[in-house]
C-alpha cells in the first residue's frame, strides 16, 4: 500500500517572549491507503500544528511533509490548495458549515469549488445517505444538533472522493453513543481503501485504528497497538 501522508523528522519552532519555543519536535508519521491512523493529545499538545503542516497550511521549521508522492516544501499556495482540493477531504474541529446554505448544498459545495464542472448526478445525496442524513437534505444548519452538523462535514469532506480524510478533533463535544457512530464512519472508509487520520484527545478510535500516535509537548510517539 502507498503512503498518502509521509512526514518525516518534522519540527516547528516559534518566537516567545523572546526566545524560541518548539511547539513540534522530529515528529515521523505514515498513513497508507485503507489505514485508519489515531494521533492522540490533549489540547496544546502539538496536534494542530503537525495536521497543519501535513495539508500544506503551515510550513515546518525542518524535516519535510509529503502529501500523496508530492513533497509540501516549495509548493506556492495555489499549488498547495489544489492538491488539498484533489486530494484531501478535511473535516474541521467546528462543523464549518454555512448556515445560508441547505445541507445540501453544503456537501455540494467543494465540489464547485474546485471547478469540477457539473456534479455526478445525486452525489451529494448519496453522501448524505450514507451518514444517515438523507431526510435533512433540504434543512438548514440552525435545525440539526451537534452530531448531524459533524456527519455533514463528514460528507462534505468527501464530495470530492479524496484520497485521504484528515479530521481534526471530530468527536469533541459530542455525546458517547455519536462519537461512535462518527469513528464508525471512518472505519468503513479506511475498509474502502481512503486513507483516514484522526485528531483528536477521546479513546473511542482506538479499539478500531490501525495504529495509534501520542502527542505530548510536541513529541510524536507510535503507541504499540495490545
Amino acid at each position: 500500500m502507498a503512503n498518502l501522508i509521509e512526514v518525516k523528522n518534522v519540527g516547528k519552532r516559534y518566537e516567545r517572549g523572546g526566545r524560541p519555543f518548539w511547539a513540534l519536535r522530529n515528529a515521523t508519521l505514515a498513513v497508507a491507503e485503507g489505514e485508519f491512523v489515531t494521533l492522540l493529545g490533549r489540547s496544546g499538545s502539538g496536534k494542530s500544528t503537525l495536521l497543519n503542516i501535513i495539508v500544506g497550511l503551515l510550513s515546518p521549521t525542518e524535516g519535510e511533509a509529503v502529501l500523496c508522492s508530492t513533497p509540501l516544501s516549495g509548493l506556492t499556495d495555489e499549488a498547495a490548495s489544489e492538491l488539498r482540493n484533489r486530494s484531501v477531504g478535511y473535516v474541521p474541529q467546528g462543523a464549518g458549515v454555512l448556515s445560508t446554505l441547505t445541507v445540501l448544498d453544503n456537501v455540494r459545495l467543494p465540489w464547485y469549488l474546485a471547478h469540477r464542472g457539473p456534479e455526478p448526478e445525486g452525489r451529494a445525496q448519496q453522501l448524505l445517505e450514507e451518514v444517515g442524513l438523507g431526510d435533512l437534505a433540504n434543512q438548514y444548519p440552525s435545525a440539526l444538533s451537534g452530531g448531524e452538523l459533524r456527519r455533514v462535514a463528514i460528507a462534505r469532506a468527501l464530495m470530492c472522493e479524496p484520497k485521504v480524510i484528515v479530521a481534526d478533533e471530530p468527536t469533541s463535544s459530542l455525546d458517547a453513543q455519536t462519537a461512535r457512530e462518527v469513528v464508525s464512519i471512518f472505519r468503513r472508509l479506511a475498509d474502502k481503501g481512503t486513507g483516514v487520520l484522526m485528531v483528536t484527545h477521546d479513546t473511542f478510535s482506538v479499539d478500531v485504528s490501525d495504529r495509534l500516535y501520542d502527542m505530548a509537548e510536541g513529541v510524536l510517539t507510535e503507541r504499540a497497538k495490545a
